[in-house]
């Protein structure tokens, strides 16, 4: 399969400089909000075959949403298509499943677990899947949380800071001691210890 071209765009929004990757088809690669312009394109950078500066449909929405949900708007992501053609397919799951999390809400490793294989206990795996998330916001992994309601890791040259703002400003509830956002009503399934404090979500 002929790769598609990759075109890409760096824009500054109100928590930080984001940059951005899309083929025709969605969404490739996007950074966190970072604190300058090359720190973004940093997060990008294992894109091959970008062109940056060019633009496309797909990167002009993503660009407008993404601008007003940093603003703190209540706006929608789910409508910013992505191209998932090179993830397994149950990476493709587990992402999946991650998009219908509801903003101001979290969600543990087991739930997604769940969702993507059936099996609560391969939580694991479905924390994998979130740290090398490669489009976070869009995929929210930041609503994603231990099941003893820690944050865990987050990527990034802000981490976790980071990680409880977009769920503070979501509207989650974060623990009045720790900031870390706590959701009991959910079931069980922390990400194992090699995997904390590593990835995206």
């Amino acid at each position: 399969m002929t790769p598609q071209p990759i075109s890409s765009e760096i824009f500054e929004t109100t928590l930080g400089w984001i940059a951005i990757a899309a083929t025709e088809r969605g969404i490739v690669r996007s950074s966190l909000p970072e604190p300058t312009p090359d720190t973004a394109l940093e997060a990008i950078s294992d894109i091959k075959n970008g062109s940056p500066g060019g633009s496309n449909d797909v990167l002009h929405e993503a660009k407008q949403l993404l601008t007003r949900y940093c603003n703190g708007e209540f706006v929608s992501l789910d409508t910013i298509p992505i191209d998932d053609s090179a993830w397994t397919p149950y990476t493709q799951h587990a992402r999946a499943a991650c998009r219908t999390i509801p903003r101001g809400e979290t969600r543990t490793y087991a739930w997604l677990a769940e969702k993507a294989s059936g099996n609560p206990k391969s939580a694991r795996a479905a924390g994998r899947a979130m740290a090398t998330n490669p489009i976070p916001i869009i995929i929210p992994c930041h609503r994603v949380i231990g099941s003893n309601g820690n944050l865990n890791g987050f990527g990034g040259t802000i981490g976790l800071p980071l990680k409880a703002r977009l769920l503070q400003m979501e509207g989650a509830t974060l623990s009045r001691h720790s900031g870390e956002s706590r959701n009991p009503e959910m079931p069980g399934g922390d990400v194992p210890s090699p995997l904390r404090g590593r990835g995206l979500g």
